[in-house]
């Protein structure tokens, strides 16, 4: 378990926040124990699904990976169990969007690279897209029923 870092940390701005202003503030707990980095890596579970897919293309943008490489660079952000990247992966190159090739390694068995496919650019790039469109959303959202809009 984390260091314990608060505890009934409230968040109660008086007067209400001017927009921009929550840009110092990051969390909000109204009651128990806030647990340093615990807190993060157990986000729901529902969060991590939804954006894991995306999380997968956007890392292979650049340069081709393996399974547990995208794990680990997975998991260093938040927590993902292994079992969830490699269906993921599988659906993803029967659907187009990787080719596979496998590479000697100097730490054991060949390894399985994933490279991303003109397709799967495109469908990542759309993922972004909507990612971005959502996210702001959800943001305006937060700020309005916080009433960061006001003032």
């Amino acid at each position: 378990m984390g260091n314990v870092i608060a505890h009934s940390l409230f968040f109660c701005p008086s007067p209400p926040l001017r927009r921009g202003d929550h840009l110092n503030y990051y969390l909000v707990m109204y009651s128990s124990y806030l647990v340093e980095s615990d807190w993060v890596m157990n986000m729901n579970a529902q969060f991590k699904k939804g954006v894991l897919e995306l999380c997968v293309l956007v890392l292979t943008a650049n340069r081709d990976r393996y399974g547990y490489e995208l794990v680990a660079s997975i998991s260093e952000k938040f927590q993902i169990s292994e079992g969830s990247v490699y269906p993921l992966l599988r659906r993803l190159t029967q659907e187009g969007m990787f080719t596979t090739y496998l590479a000697e390694s100097q730490e054991g068995p060949p390894r399985k690279y994933y490279q991303l496919t003109e397709r799967g650019r495109m469908y990542m790039n759309d993922l972004i897209l909507e990612w971005h469109v959502f996210s702001r959303g959800v943001n305006r959202i937060i700020e309005e029923g916080l009433g960061y809009d006001e003032a």
